[in-house]
């Protein structure tokens, strides 16, 4: 589990839409560096330290799980990205976005070119109005004193104006959602991407066991005869570990994200068991289901066939290499029928067949924007 750490940011433009450059700048920290827990007002004050147009300065609350070097690196980054021209003098010049790390929880760093308490806030009244707006009894680190009272001692006689203006708080998967289950098909990274928003969000996961099935070995030797007792098997442990799991949240972990969901084992069913039997079993399952959680949002993520084969030959586990394209097929048909026919769960689809978010954390923010923005009406 990752150490959550809270994190003030100032923020200050003045070029183009001064509006839009801080709005942006606010959802691109939220998506790559930490959630944004509090936005100060906006806040008009003239240049400092050179002659330019005036400046919109605000100041956020951020928790993140980054560690200073890279969080340092993640705003260089979103300046980049905004448009930021840096001076290769260092002096100071109009610029679209200026990112600063004001505190880092309590701690005191040096490293490299970032100092943390940043250097020149105590001096600066545009940074210290908006700061104590969200965090006036923040003790600074160095001073040993409140943000409110260093304020108070500010020798900066520079103006600053609080605007009307009201920046949108970005909100986050635990804002959103309690539970979240993720699907798919074999290879398709539901586990993967469980891990990550589990990690990510300090979320309780739920992941479904691989524990020794006894009636593994014996289906593969004869199918026909224990495909009924190895899926009845399956069904009881999952719908076990989802009745105790969902029922007990952890004190500090009220958001849940599971990497599959109780119709896995309708689907896998109706591919091993002939008629008569999966019609019992589904008389049993239908039974079971009405006791299940039902999840705010069902995730399935979609990759095709070729794409499936590929990853389960990279994970290299040995009793899936012999999975044929046939068998992932019929899997998929099943669960396409199923996405159709159940309406009463909020489905979403995502195609994932170009994405690697596993390792590519671009393609891991499309994943974690489309489950955040979808409005239950429909697939994306």
């Amino acid at each position: 589990m990752k150490i959550v750490r809270t994190t003030y940011l100032s923020l200050g433009t003045n070029l183009g839409d001064k509006i839009q450059n801080l709005q942006q700048a606010v959802n691109l920290i939220n998506d790559y560096i930490g959630h944004v827990q509090r936005i100060s007002s906006v806040y008009s004050s003239p240049s400092w330290g050179f002659e330019g147009k005036d400046f919109y300065n605000i100041c956020i609350e951020i928790s993140s799980s980054l560690n200073p070097e890279k969080m340092i690196q993640k705003v260089l980054d979103i300046e980049h990205q905004l448009g930021r021209d840096r001076n290769p003098d260092g002096g100071y010049k109009d610029r679209i976005i200026d990112i600063d790390i004001l505190l880092f929880d309590d701690e005191i760093i040096f490293y490299n070119d970032l100092k943390v308490p940043h250097p020149e806030m105590l001096k600066r009244k545009f940074v210290l109005v908006p700061l104590t707006e969200i965090a006036p009894n923040i003790i600074h680190p160095i001073a040993k004193k409140t943000i409110l009272i260093c304020l108070q001692q500010c020798l900066d006689s520079g103006h600053i104006e609080k605007t009307e203006i009201k920046l949108k708080r970005p909100i986050s998967l635990v804002e959103k959602y309690n539970y979240i289950a993720i699907e798919g098909n074999i290879g398709s990274g539901k586990t993967s991407l469980a891990n990550k928003i589990g990690d990510d969000f300090n979320a309780k996961l739920v992941l479904e066991r691989f524990a020794d099935n006894p009636f593994l070995p014996k289906f593969y030797a004869d199918e026909e005869r224990y495909a009924f007792p190895l899926e009845m098997s399956f069904l009881a442990d999952r719908y076990h570990q989802l009745t105790d799991d969902l029922a007990q949240f952890d004190l500090f972990k009220n958001f849940i994200v599971s990497d599959y969901y109780i119709f896995k084992s309708l689907i896998f069913a109706q591919i091993t068991l002939p008629k008569e039997e999966y019609n019992l079993y589904r008389k049993m399952f239908d039974i079971m289901y009405k006791e299940i959680s039902k999840p705010d949002v069902y995730v399935f993520l979609y990759q095709n066939t070729d794409r499936l084969i590929e990853n389960i030959k990279k994970r290299g586990r040995e009793y899936e290499q012999n999975i044929q394209p046939e068998y992932l097929d019929k899997i998929h048909k099943g669960y396409s029928s199923f996405i159709k026919s159940e309406k009463a769960l909020n489905t979403l689809v995502i195609d994932v067949s170009e994405l690697d978010f596993v390792s590519n954390d671009s393609d891991y923010h499309k994943v974690l924007k489309q489950i955040l923005e979808y409005n239950g009406n429909g697939h994306q």
